[in-house]
């Protein structure tokens, strides 16, 4: 195949994917509310760690699952329910941080996931997992032969189409929230926002 050729045909692939996956990365998901708690929380910076941890491990899985994790997923099921629930309960826990938070000199201080909270979140979310299969299955067949550097171009389209929603999702939070970053309003906003991050886990739990 000519290298023009290869170019149109991988520029063309890029295209469909982002169409495909712009309602999947845009819309309310369990990535896009922890990220709008985070960023509402701690702002767009102190988020920022968070976001490029979970995308680099975003970015390792899919290359993973392109090149055949997947097929060993598919003959242990019960690897999804164990990182479901690991993952669940992680968010948990993050629930419990911010519900203890600002309650006091008792209370425990709030903090950003950070980079590796933020790459834990995505290798416990085996919803994640599935739509990667699934993204490889529709779009893989169209490299025609080129099916390495397929894998490569559509897990770097998938990684960075997820950052730009997550990072639209964080400032989105970050702005909304901007007006109860006071004393007042930290522990109001502490406890709303555990409150996503518990919905989230339960989400993260839905079949």
């Amino acid at each position: 195949m000519r290298l023009t050729d290869m170019v149109a045909q991988m520029l063309n692939l890029s295209l469909a994917l982002v169409v495909f996956l712009f309602p999947l990365a845009f819309s309310p998901g369990p990535g896009n509310m922890f990220f709008a708690a985070n960023g509402a929380r701690f702002g767009l910076r102190a988020t920022l760690p968070a976001n490029v941890g979970y995308h680099v491990a975003t970015w390792i899985v899919t290359l993973s699952i392109g090149f055949g994790f997947a097929a060993i997923m598919s003959r242990a099921p019960v690897l999804f329910d164990v990182i479901r629930w690991v993952g669940s309960a992680y968010v948990l826990f993050l629930a419990w941080r911010f519900l203890r938070a600002g309650q006091g000199a008792e209370g425990a201080v709030a903090q950003s996931a950070g980079a590796w909270g933020g790459a834990v979140l995505l290798l416990t979310n085996p919803k994640a997992y599935l739509i990667m299969t699934v993204m490889f299955s529709q779009f893989l067949g169209q490299t025609e032969g080129q099916r390495i550097l397929g894998v490569v171009v559509i897990s770097t389209v998938f990684t960075l189409n997820n950052m730009v929603a997550f990072t639209a999702w964080t400032l989105v939070g970050d702005r909304i929230a901007a007006r109860f970053r006071h004393e007042r309003g930290a522990r109001l906003m502490n406890r709303v926002f555990a409150g996503v991050l518990a919905a989230v886990a339960l989400w993260m739990l839905w079949p």
